[in-house]
């Protein structure tokens, strides 16, 4: 059964504590919170103070997904802020390794992060340090966007590599995941889902949540 991470990025900003208890509630395994710096994507979203205003209100693992321009500038205080996982792109910065050290120096788990046009051999030589592998299904940097069914194959050859090197590390997928498109992910090797308006867009969230563990049970 697959672990879900919702995506606050779909959640009501004016309800962000109830929106946020809510899934917890209804049994999901993370929170995804989307840190868009409008440059690497074309948005802007929620920064640190926002992590540090939720980790008081949850005990769910506050996932952070960092699309920002040299994010090893700021992970020691997402950290501080109470991340709990922190994610960086490949395409991001000219120094990867080093910042997913710097993550892992400051006592979070570390992620890295490939967009769907980046292939896998960019990141090959980082797998034994990580704790977690994103593979965007979407471009990064908007809600709402339909599952590039070719990266299904970059998640089973992903998967590929772990179990080859007996790597520890959790396979996670991020856009346009719902009832259908998760178990795809599943089949091919993803542990973690992450997802915004599936879950938030509807009338009944813990559902949704359930409707996404039940598919791939």
């Amino acid at each position: 059964m697959i672990k879900v991470a919702p995506s606050i990025l779909s959640a009501d900003f004016a309800n962000l504590q109830r929106d946020v208890q809510m899934v917890e509630q209804a049994c999901a395994d993370s929170l995804h919170i989307d840190v868009m710096d409008g440059q690497f994507v074309p948005n802007l979203s929620f920064g640190m103070s926002t992590v540090a205003a939720l980790r008081p209100l949850t005990s769910l693992t506050l996932d952070c997904h960092l699309m920002i321009v040299d994010p090893e500038r700021f992970v020691e205080q997402f950290a501080q802020a109470g991340a709990d996982l922190i994610g960086v792109h490949v395409e991001s910065t000219q120094h990867i390794y080093h910042a997913l050290q710097l993550i892992k120096q400051a006592g979070a788990k570390a992620e890295v992060v490939v967009n769907p046009g980046t292939p896998l051999n960019m990141i090959e030589g980082l797998l034994p340090l990580v704790d977690q592998v994103l593979i965007m299904t979407v471009n990064p940097g908007f809600g709402g966007q339909h599952f590039l069914d070719a990266m299904v194959t970059k998640i089973a050859a992903l998967d590929a590599l772990k179990q080859k090197n007996g790597y520890d590390f959790d396979i996670e997928v991020d856009g346009g995941v719902n009832d259908v498109t998760v178990k795809k992910c599943y089949d091919a090797g993803a542990t973690v889902a992450v997802a915004g308006s599936y879950i938030y867009d509807s009338d009944d969230p813990a559902q949704r949540i359930e409707d996404l563990k039940v598919a791939t049970n």
